[in-house]
Order: structure tokens, then C-alpha cells, then sequence
């Protein structure tokens, strides 16, 4: 749960909204938690995965694979047990990946919506 309070941190830190914790852990074996966060605009999808891999480094953890960066619309982070989506809000409305994981338990990330 570490690994997790950093990510959602360093989401909130560089202003991300909307932050979901989901346990996909008995749903599929993609992984164990999916972090989904909302942003603004490319430049803020950017800069919230550029704190995301900062603040992991720190922790001696590398992202094993990322997507979308260059577009700057969906960012995908894998941490191998932990899938981060870092979305535009229309591309998270579009692809509503809560309503496709609805099964998946909510994890509370402590972080209060402004």
C-alpha cells in the first residue's frame, strides 16, 4: 500500500482530480490495482507522470512500461501489480474504465476533492 500512497500522492501533488483506487486483484490478472486520475490538459498529464516516476525512483522503483506520452491524452504506467491511467477528462469520460471495473472494490486514498 506504500507504493500506492506515493503514486496517489504525487497524482495530487501536481493537481490530478478525480484519483480512483480500484482492486482488480480477483478480477483479472493484469495486475492487482488500476489508478485512475483525471487532468486538464496534455502538459498536466505530463507533469502528474513525471512526478509519478520521480517519486517512485526515489523509492528505487522503475515504471516498467509507459504509453501515451507523447499524445499526452492517456498516459498508461505500469508498475507491474499497479496500472496507472493518467486521463484527459474527456478521454476518461469516453473510455469510463469505473463503469467497465465496477466490480472492483474502491481502495479510500485519503485525498479530499477541492
Amino acid at each position: 500500500m506504500e507504493r500506492i500512497k506515493t503514486i496517489v500522492e504525487a497524482l495530487d501533488d501536481k493537481r490530478a482530480k478525480n484519483i480512483d483506487v480500484l482492486d482488480i486483484s480477483k478480477l483479472t490478472s493484469l495486475g492487482d490495482y488500476f489508478i485512475i486520475c483525471t487532468c486538464g490538459s496534455e502538459s498536466q498529464v505530463r507533469a502528474c507522470v513525471d512526478n509519478v516516476e520521480e517519486k517512485m525512483e526515489e523509492r528505487g522503483i522503475a515504471c516498467a512500461h509507459k504509453e501515451g506520452y507523447t499524445n499526452g491524452s492517456w498516459v498508461l504506467m505500469d508498475y507491474s501489480d499497479i496500472i496507472v491511467h493518467i486521463m484527459q477528462e474527456e478521454t476518461r469520460n469516453f473510455y469510463s474504465l469505473e463503469k467497465l471495473w465496477d466490480d472492483a472494490p474502491r481502495i479510500e486514498t485519503g485525498i479530499e476533492e477541492n
